[in-house]
């Protein structure tokens, strides 16, 4: 939401803002709206909720919109080839890592998890591939001792706003050029699964603290 925030707050022309559909939740398990979506309708924006985001008419729908580009962060799903290419600008998205490292769905906790002192945010363009898109601006940040996946990822979300709208300025303005990655130095953040979050209690002491530390607050060691 920082994204959404700063794109409103400093005049960017936002048309609408698509998010996932709403998902039950609480002990009633009622559909409950996401965070960004309460936000895009307090600012008044239109919200598109597509259950497949590949589906011919989410296509239709982005070309009659006439975005110049547009912006992804977070969103956790595949983009295909055809809804990327309809945008002149493209797709931008904000990544949670120094790109190429911790490509995939989960760069905040593995991060962590691996016991590194650094990450950043990377803004890049996307491509057909998994996160292997060109970078048009990039910033690191470190992982303090004390930091959990909720702290850093939050730390990380206001870093990508504060750095989205103006390199978005500029790459509209043909003053950014989008740079290949080294794909050579890849790593990967794959999703999380319930064999990640269990404990092996024979590991090194900050193994196990690194493990609690970017499962914590979800899914939790």
């Amino acid at each position: 939401m920082p994204s959404l925030d700063a794109l409103l707050e400093t005049g960017t022309d936002v048309l609408a803002v698509v998010t996932n559909p709403d998902r039950p939740a609480g002990r009633g398990l009622r559909a409950r709206p996401s965070p960004v979506k309460q936000r895009a309708e307090r600012a008044g924006l239109c919200v598109y909720q597509p259950s497949r985001v590949g589906a011919p008419e989410a296509q239709d729908w982005l070309r009659r919109l006439t975005p110049d580009a547009a912006v992804v962060v977070a969103y956790g799903r595949i983009l295909p080839q055809a809804l990327l290419d309809v945008p002149p600008l493209g797709f931008v998205n904000v990544h949670f890592s120094s790109l190429p490292l911790y490509r995939g769905a989960a760069p905040v906790q593995r991060a962590i998890m691996d016991g590194a002192s650094t990450t950043g945010v990377s803004i890049m363009v996307l491509t057909a591939g998994m996160d292997e898109g060109p970078i048009l601006a990039s910033r690191s940040a470190p992982i303090t001792s004390d930091d959990t996946a909720a702290t850093l990822g939050s730390r990380l979300a206001t870093l990508g706003a504060d750095l989205l709208v103006p390199t978005l300025e500029r790459y509209a303005a043909g003053e950014l050029v989008p740079t290949e990655q080294d794909h050579s130095r890849a790593t990967y953040a794959p999703r999380l699964s319930n064999a990640d979050a269990r404990i092996d209690w024979s590991a090194p002491a900050a193994v196990v603290r690194d493990l609690i530390r970017g499962l914590n607050p979800d899914p939790v060691a």
